[in-house]
Parts: structure tokens; C-alpha cells; sequence
């Protein structure tokens, strides 16, 4: 049985109700799933006056938080997180600049990778973010499993890199409407085409 982390950053909960449908998918799968959070590294007063950011801090901040032994457990992890200027977020840019001891022991490699990401605007720094986290996963020495467009789905999502959403609301809880539907079918696909992937590595 494939053991998968889902391991994201969130922070007006786009990125939880994505880590959730990744999750519920791999389990359907067959495999057995870590879903871990990256710590909130900035003070909610901060972000008080955005209550989606609030509500989202306040329903995950008790949840189990991700830790490298987490990643050491795994035989895969799907990482995600919104982006910011083109980039993951600060917060889980931290995350995994936190890696390095584990990094240098090897404990990092050999282990199958892949992503999601949201942001406001179509053209909102996606693919880069996805591209710039892969570069990460490249240096631990990691085997990146991404979608590409091997279901026909993904030509209606759009996004060979990964999964990506365009968050022009506040709650995409039902994955309700036709563009969020696309990225809820997505996010399943990418859990089962990791999770058989990985199954098929350790055979």
C-alpha cells in the first residue's frame, strides 16, 4: 500500500478544501494519506480584516502540522500552495527550506512528487509556482509524477504541470460551478495517477 502525504500551505482555505479532494481521492485509491497542514507563520492579527484568512486559520490551526517526518514516512507527497508573485507562499517556502538536515541524509530521494496551487487570476503565476516547486523536489533528488494531459480532462483544466485553480470566490467547498467541477476532477486525477504511479515503483 502506498503511503501519500498531502502536505499544503492554505490561506483562505482554497488550498484545504484542494489538499481535502486530493486526499479523499488516494484513499480511494488504495493508499493510506497524511493530510498535513504548513503552520501559519503569520500573526492572525495580521490578517483580521480578511475573513476568509480568519475563518480558514481558525478551522485548521489544531489540525496535525506537517513535519520532514512526514515526507520520510511517505512513499509519495503532493504539495500545495497558493501563489504569491509567481512562487509557493512564504510559508511553505519555509517548509521545506527547513529540510535541509534531511535532505543531506538522502531522505528526501527516490520518492514520488507532485503539486497543486490557486490563485486569483488565470494568468496568475501557476505554472510557475508549480514549475519553481518542482526545481525544489529536483534538488532532494525526487521523481515528479506530474498530470501532463494523460485524461481528457486535463484539456478542460488546462494545467500539465499539476492542478491549478483560479479562486475568484470565497468557497469552493462543492466544487459547484463548471470551473471548479475541472479542478475537483483534476485533483483526483492527479491523486490516482501519483498513487499508481508510486504502487507501481515499489512492485
Amino acid at each position: 500500500m502506498t503511503k501519500l502525504a498531502v502536505i499544503y500551505y492554505s490561506a483562505t482555505g482554497h488550498g484545504t478544501t484542494m489538499a481535502q479532494r486530493v486526499a479523499s481521492a488516494a484513499q480511494s485509491a488504495g493508499a493510506e494519506v497524511r493530510l498535513r497542514h504548513v503552520a501559519e507563520t503569520h500573526d492572525p492579527a495580521s490578517f483580521a480584516h480578511n475573513p476568509a484568512w480568519s475563518a480558514n486559520y481558525e478551522a485548521t490551526k489544531d489540525l496535525p502540522v506537517a513535519t520532514g517526518e512526514d515526507i520520510v514516512w511517505a512513499d509519495a507527497v503532493i504539495f500545495g500552495s497558493p501563489t504569491r508573485f509567481g512562487s509557493p507562499a512564504a510559508q511553505l517556502r519555509g517548509f521545506l527550506d527547513s529540510l535541509g538536515g534531511l535532505w543531506a541524509q538522502g531522505k528526501l530521494a527516490d520518492k514520488v512528487y507532485a503539486g497543486f496551487t490557486s490563485s486569483n487570476t488565470l494568468h496568475g503565476g501557476q505554472e510557475t509556482t508549480l514549475v519553481s516547486l518542482y526545481i525544489t523536489l529536483m534538488h532532494f533528488g525526487g521523481i515528479i509524477v506530474a498530470p501532463g494531459y494523460t485524461d481528457p480532462l486535463k484539456f478542460v483544466d488546462g494545467n500539465p504541470y499539476g492542478v491549478s485553480l483560479v479562486s475568484t470566490h470565497d468557497n469552493i467547498s462543492e466544487f459547484d460551478s463548471e470551473a471548479d467541477r475541472a479542478t475537483g476532477d483534476a485533483l483526483v486525477h492527479l491523486a490516482r495517477r501519483v498513487v499508481s504511479v508510486a504502487d507501481r515503483l515499489a512492485s
